[in-house]
């Protein structure tokens, strides 16, 4: 009889395990009426079941259910089925500099009056996460800009970014929205995550920054030597937060070939320590028509330089529709390993001027044709993995950049020497940065300009 209780028992808990629940409830019933299993064993299986049942509910969780948490991205929210899911960050960057706020990159900024400034640099609020399902992605960023320029009349709140991302698939993917091109490292790599205080003197020149679009993109490959990253879109190129100035479009495509098979993500320092090499080599180009001949954070904006015939570039305030005619190309490379970090870019640009008039009045300027090129190479390494005795968290680093605003034009060039510290708390989200700056301006005519400027900053994200 026991060896018949035995197997009955099993039989019931087999049954009980991978039937449904209602006929496991009836089954038990009835053989603890018949005797053939005990009270103890009756128990003991409804414990078996209720547990099954819960582990059950736990793996697939419930709508309705929100989960709270912290992680690198901030405080999320996420529904307990795991389709949903929000992290908001806030960030602020202070920062004094010393004499100069921005880069001095004319005859007037190197002598103008001598700055000593505290400001709050930048003040945001980042929101991403994803709906639906988890490659249905989201992100928006708001810029609160707390400091103002003297003389202007407030600070300004901007929503910088806001896109959407479609990444089911690793080699094919969409974005739409407006954003940082990924056109160059230097600029799609966040101002918190730099190794020095702010990008170097190429970035304001050669930039297309945030614009109105959409993008196809992919990972090609990955691990192999063969290991690549492209992109190609479509945008407005009237700049952040502008509606196209005429039917004309900015068209661009990049090309990132991971050689090592390593991929590296847009960030700058190795703070991870990568034990392998990782290195990769980009080329992009792009072409637009419009108004603008450089771009920045602010939106359209025009060239402070003068064009191939001697004269300046029209404002954005006064340009006409299709007026300029902006091409560029950009050389890319970039390694990490062992606490090194190199980085690098080499920029061509051209803007042809139709020569159109900017008013019915004007009788326009002749056709012209201006070529910069412009460049940086910088370097970065944790002493410590040379020398033990130097604490972890030092960074140390140095870059070069040069301007060449009209290649037409010789001795105007305006160059960069930046030696940076970085003491990183927790990796780029609380860092104290140090950096100083020797900045040069040849001129054609007259004596060339020289400056040295100090800045200090703090970076936190939480």
């Amino acid at each position: 009889m026991k060896v018949v209780r035995i197997l009955s028992v099993l039989m019931c808990l087999g049954l009980l395990l991978q039937g449904n629940a209602l006929a496991g409830d009836v089954l038990s019933e009835v053989l603890k009426e018949k005797g053939m299993i005990s009270q103890e064993d009756w128990i003991r299986i409804q414990a078996a079941k209720e547990k099954e049942e819960a582990e059950s509910t736990t793996k697939k969780g419930d709508a309705s259910d929100v989960k709270v948490g912290w992680g690198k991205k901030g405080f999320t929210l996420e529904s307990g089925d795991g389709l949903f899911k929000t992290a908001i960050q806030w960030r602020f960057q202070g920062r004094f500099s010393y004499p100069e706020r921005g880069d001095a990159d004319s005859f007037g900024d190197f002598n103008d009056n001598e700055e000593s400034t505290f400001e709050l640099r930048r003040v945001r609020m980042k929101v991403g996460g994803h709906g639906y399902q988890p490659w249905i992605k989201y992100y928006f960023e708001v810029d609160w800009q707390p400091t103002r320029s003297a003389g202007t009349s407030g600070s300004d709140t901007r929503l910088i970014d806001w896109r959407i991302m479609l990444e089911k698939y690793k080699w094919l993917q969409l974005r739409i929205g407006q954003w940082k091109i990924n056109y160059n490292r230097e600029r799609v790599d966040s101002s918190g995550k730099q190794q020095f205080v702010e990008r170097s003197i190429v970035n304001s020149v050669f930039t297309i920054d945030r614009q109105v679009g959409a993008m196809v993109y992919g990972h090609l490959a990955p691990g192999t030597l063969a290991d690549s990253r492209y992109y190609a879109g479509v945008w407005t190129g009237s700049g952040r937060g502008e509606a196209n100035d005429d039917d004309n479009m900015m068209w661009m495509g990049r090309l990132q070939w991971n050689f090592l098979g390593r991929d590296l993500k847009w960030t700058q320092s190795d703070l991870k320590y990568h034990k392998q090499p990782a290195a990769s080599v980009a080329f992009a180009a792009y072409t637009t028509i419009g108004k603008c001949t450089r771009w920045s954070s602010s939106g359209c904006g025009s060239l402070g330089t003068t064009t191939s015939l001697g004269a300046g570039f029209t404002s954005d305030g006064s340009a006409v529709d299709g007026q300029f005619r902006v091409e560029g190309m950009m050389e890319e490379f970039a390694l990490k390993w062992r606490g090194l970090s190199i980085q690098h870019e080499y920029h061509w640009k051209q803007v042809k001027d139709s020569g159109r008039a900017a008013t019915t009045t004007s009788t326009g300027t002749p056709q012209s044709k201006t070529n910069l090129m412009g460049s940086y190479s910088q370097i970065g390494y944790f002493p410590h993995y040379l020398i033990p005795i130097v604490p972890k968290p030092l960074e140390v680093a140095f870059r070069y950049a040069f301007v060449d605003p009209n290649v037409s034009i010789k001795n105007d060039k305006l160059q960069e020497y930046t030696g940076a510290v970085n003491w990183f708390f927790a990796g780029h989200r609380n860092k104290l940065t140090l950096d100083a700056s020797h900045l040069k301006l040849d001129r054609p005519v007259g004596s060339n300009q020289h400056e040295q400027r100090v800045r200090l900053q703090w970076d936190v994200s939480f």
